[in-house]
Parts: C-alpha cells; structure tokens; sequence
C-alpha cells in the first residue's frame, strides 16, 4: 500500500481553551508533506495528548488542573482531516483521525480518561491512518466555563512519516475524504 519516504517525526499543535469559553480549534498545516501529482500522503503512526492548565496572570503551566474548572467537567479534543467547523464529530466521522477525552470531579479530587482513551496507537505503516488533505483540525471543549485567570492547553502531538501511496490507493483515500466533506 505505502512505500515510507521518511523515518517517523512528530507534529505538535497547541489549541487553548481561554476563561469563560467551551472550545477551541487549530491547524496544522501538512502541505509540505502532502503532494497530490506525487501521490505523497502523510502516515499518522501514534497520536498523543497533553492537557495542562495555565495560570494567565503569572504565565506558570502545570498539570494540576484543579484550578482550570469548578465542578465536574467533561474535555474533549478530535483531530480530524477535513474542517470541522469547530465541533466534535460522531465517533463514526471518516475524517476523524484520532480523539480523547478527560474527565474532571474537582469536588472529589478524581481525574479519568474515558470513555474515549488515548494515545491513539496505529501500528506499523500498513496500519497507519494515511492522510491526503492540506490540514489536520484539532478541536477541543470543555463541558464547563474554564475559570478567570486560568486556559486549558491541549497539545497534540501527532508521530507521522511521508509515504508513496500507488495510484489505487491515493484515489481510495481521496475518494473516501472528498465523500466524507459531503
């Protein structure tokens, strides 16, 4: 199916939920990686994300996210091929690439990761999500207001290789995208 043009690097993209709002969205461009007349695509291997609070008025991170919110609150984030409009997509969504979430009862002092787990983990290159469009979209939300002072970070950070697909393959991996933004 693909023919590795690279080893594997690693994109990373930050969206940043600010005080007083539920989502965030972000890009990351991949048209240095994606060449339709070479039929270059990217392998996305590993998907992994990092959530940290940070204090705003000190400029101090931290993964103690007690602060970020008051109350149990429900983050989300998605990466996906194809815009969103800055929205989660059902589970079942083809553009969607890899997805998280995290769970917070600040009252109670429990953190949880699910119903959605991460890292998203594909294997080796033929198990690899192949993407062939110009952006990957992050987007991500919080169930509650995020507190004065504070903003949620989700980092993505995305393990990927440059690959040659054969002229079957990138059609039915273009064909599937372009349905999909339908």
């Amino acid at each position: 199916m693909a023919t590795s043009k690279t080893g594997s690097f690693w994109l990373t993209e930050t969206v940043t939920i600010a005080a007083a709002a539920l989502s965030s969205s972000g890009t990351i461009d991949l048209g240095a990686y994606v060449d339709v007349g070479d039929q270059q695509a990217l392998a996305v291997e590993q998907v992994d994300v990092i959530w940290q609070d940070l204090d705003t008025a000190t400029g101090v991170y931290s993964s103690a996210l007690g602060g970020t919110i008051t109350g149990a609150t429900a983050f989300d984030v998605q990466v996906t091929d194809l815009n969103p409009g800055g929205v989660i997509v059902r589970s079942d969504d083809n553009t969607l690439v890899a997805s998280g979430s995290m769970n917070i009862d600040d009252a109670n002092n429990v953190l949880s990761f699910g119903p959605d787990l991460y890292p998203d983990t594909f294997g080796k290159l033929d198990q690899s999500r192949m993407v062939v469009n110009d952006n990957l979209y992050i987007v991500s939300t919080s169930s509650s207001a995020i507190n004065a002072g504070q903003a949620l970070l989700a980092t993505v950070r995305i393990k990927a290789r440059i690959v040659k697909l054969s002229t079957k393959d990138w059609m039915a991996i273009a064909i599937q995208s372009t349905a999909a933004d339908n």
